[in-house]
């Protein structure tokens, strides 16, 4: 595994400590230490490297570097998912589209932390939309995991597996630290990646009139409301994968509910920012849900902005928006 980015050794909001250092030696190379790359002996390779803050170069390198080494898992770490922008034209001209153009396959993994949580809208949005506006024809995959082990299954799915693409993957900031975004070591050890993960709560699903579906860090907002609220006929569902989108998954979440009468799509992100524009103008949350439900949308509203600069109206929108998921919603 290669791992490059921004401080990616003391780590920013994927995961802790890559990397320690002993300030105590006087050859700072030889004080440091990889836990990685000392589990045991003759592992595969662990290289971790804080590069320079020029992200069209180093993704630019990084996406060469993956091209050739098909046996490695490349990872490039954004410190915060707004710094992708300096590297737009290496995203446009080579990641989503090398081999529509010329046949280069790449499994480079791109790690983008993105969330609302009010600092601001530099360090807010990975711009999900603009990811989105760029898949097509199975060129790479948009997935943003909501547990540890959902993160670990993903990432190990993309080194293990003899398909090559693109991984581009958010991740909210905030999760790193939440007491319910956790994992038990059997859920490590086994299963898989899910593409969706259904309700978790024991609601009696012939009383669910509505399903709440969502991605990223809203999810564990959505649940607390509705366990404080007692909404039970409320179920709320995540889409850990964004592209390929998981239309059979999605209708089989859908179908454990006779009596449902309305979908709904949740978002932190601006109404014209986010999953939601593509979602509904390629008509898969749409064929989803089929004619016979409500689909409807819970987002802040349309924003020149990535998000709010204080604090206070962030919260504001928050509440709103959380409040409007479990409450009535305006066809």
């Amino acid at each position: 595994m290669r791992l490059s980015g921004e401080d990616v050794g003391r780590s920013t909001f994927f995961h802790r400590h890559a990397a320690l250092h002993d300030q105590n030696r006087e050859n700072w190379a030889h004080g440091t230490y990889h836990p990685l790359a000392n589990l045991q002996e003759k592992q595969a390779g662990f290289q971790c490297f804080d590069s320079v803050l020029s992200e069209e170069a180093v993704l630019a390198f990084d996406y060469g570097y993956a091209s050739a080494n098909p046996y490695e898992l490349v990872v490039w770490e954004g410190q915060f998912g707004d710094f992708a922008n300096g590297a737009q034209v290496v995203i446009d001209q080579f990641i989503a589209s090398g081999e529509a153009k010329w046949g280069r396959a790449c499994g480079l993994t791109m790690l983008l932390p993105h969330g609302y949580e009010g600092q601001g809208p530099e360090h807010s949005s990975a711009r999900i939309e603009r990811y989105m506006q760029l898949c097509a024809e199975m060129n790479m995959e948009v997935c943003q995991p909501t547990t540890p082990s959902q993160i670990f299954h993903l990432l190990r799915r993309q080194a293990v597996r003899n398909q090559r693409k693109p991984l581009i993957i958010f991740s909210p900031k905030s999760l790193l630290r939440h007491k319910d975004a956790i994992a038990s070591l059997d859920d490590l050890a086994k299963g898989g990646f899910q593409e969706v993960i259904g309700e978790v709560d024991k609601l009696d699903n012939k009383k669910v009139t509505r399903v709440v579906f969502c991605s990223g860090k809203i999810y564990y907002d959505l649940v607390a409301a509705r366990r404080e609220k007692k909404a039970n006929h409320i179920a709320v569902a995540r889409l850990e994968q964004l592209y390929p989108f998981p239309d059979e998954a999605i209708k089989a979440e859908l179908a454990k509910y006779p009596k449902l009468t309305e979908v709904v799509w949740a978002q932190d992100e601006p109404r014209n920012q986010g999953a939601w524009y593509w979602l509904a103008s390629r008509q898969h949350l749409v064929r989803s849900v089929g004619p016979k439900h409500h689909l409807l949308l819970v987002s802040r509203p349309a924003s020149a902005s990535p998000a709010v600069g204080y604090a206070a109206k962030h919260n504001l929108q928050q509440k709103t928006l959380i409040e409007s998921a479990m409450g009535k919603i305006e066809y």
